[in-house]
């Protein structure tokens, strides 16, 4: 995966001329476009949401507009980023839509000039004009933090660890679990901020308190729940809260040194095979109803200003959040994910 990255960015580097800069006009949801979108039938996407909730945003679509299909690829963010480098190597085109949990792979992609500009109406209407491209080939569809979790049957609430230096302590060796940034796009983009801030001898000494490592940011939630960790490193805010919500003995923790903020873009893609259906979908995706359902449904965050947040989850403005930074992160990944996997070991 390392070389197909690399491979990549080489190619983006040397072939391809820089993007000038143009304003995209927002795209309204019409009649011509969901009659074109019906006769085309099905939208296939490539997603990293977690694949329940990847399901429900396909059933959500579909009940809105009934004749069009929504065929689902989940994968993580690593995996579809590698995927679609081969594919498209191989010149096949089977992907309408992709949304990846790395925004990193958006930056790379928009240089290789695989994205169509498409830009929803409610994106610019409603989204922070930091939130999507200026030419318009993708915006920030969701917002995720990264954050530490405890099994509340396994340690006590005033015991708990309040922030990552916590980890290191003894006592916490064989009794946490993260996740793989060779796999998942969270968990890259979590131990670039996390390393930013305290630096990679952070995670040179947690490599030695005994980690187990999972691949996707959606396992240790569920490994904190059997009990099988006492405490996860890393993982999805929304899947935890999931897990919570079903009655399993767990909380989260927002780190007090600031939690990792994961934007999840998604894109058109130029060469979709379903150019009207992944329009619509995209349109879709953005709309008010459309974002309010992943905040209800899965206790995710969103940018679009006429939603509310999950009433079980504090806003945003009230947690220490760290700095994403995509650019950095698609210049930085593979060092990333090498000195990882060395201290590590995986």
């Amino acid at each position: 995966m390392s070389r197909a990255r690399n491979f990549l960015m080489a190619l983006a580097a040397a072939l391809l001329a820089p993007i000038a800069a143009s304003a995209v006009e927002p795209s309204k949801i019409t009649p011509e476009l969901i009659a074109a979108a019906r006769k085309e039938g099905k939208v296939v996407v490539y997603t990293s949401i977690e694949l329940q909730m990847a399901e429900k945003v396909a059933k959500h679509f579909e009940a809105a507009y009934p004749g069009i299909k929504v065929q689902v690829e989940r994968s993580g963010s690593e995996r579809l980023f590698q995927r679609l480098g081969q594919e498209y190597g191989s010149n096949i085109r089977v992907a309408d839509v992709i949304t990846t949990s790395d925004a990193a792979h958006f930056v790379i992609w928009k240089r290789q000039g695989w994205l169509a500009p498409y830009l929803p109406e409610d994106v610019v209407l409603h989204f922070p004009k930091e939130q999507y491209d200026p030419d318009g080939t993708y915006a920030s569809w969701r917002l995720s933090l990264s954050v530490m979790g405890y099994n509340t049957k396994l340690i006590k609430a005033e015991d708990a660890p309040k922030g990552y230096r916590d980890l290191l302590d003894p006592k916490w060796a064989g009794r946490m679990v993260k996740a793989n940034p060779n796999y998942s796009g969270t968990a890259l983009t979590g131990v670039f901020q996390i390393s930013r801030e305290l630096g990679w001898e952070f995670f040179e000494k947690l490599a030695g308190q005994r980690v187990m490592q999972v691949q996707s940011s959606t396992e240790p939630p569920k490994k904190l729940s059997l009990g099988e960790r006492a405490i996860q490193v890393d993982g999805n805010e929304y899947v935890l809260l999931q897990v919570k919500r079903e009655g399993n003995p767990v909380e989260i923790i927002y780190a007090r040194e600031g939690t990792p903020v994961i934007i999840s873009p998604s894109a058109v893609l130029k060469a979709a095979p379903n150019p009207n259906a992944a329009r619509l979908y995209q349109s879709h995706m953005f709309s008010r109803a459309g974002q309010q359902m992943l905040i209800d449904s899965a206790g995710m965050r969103s940018y679009h200003r006429q939603t509310k947040v999950a009433p079980d989850l504090p806003a945003l403005d009230a947690i220490k959040v760290l700095k994403d930074d995509a650019a950095a992160v698609a210049d930085e990944a593979e060092k990333i994910k090498e000195r990882h996997s060395r201290y590590f070991r995986t």
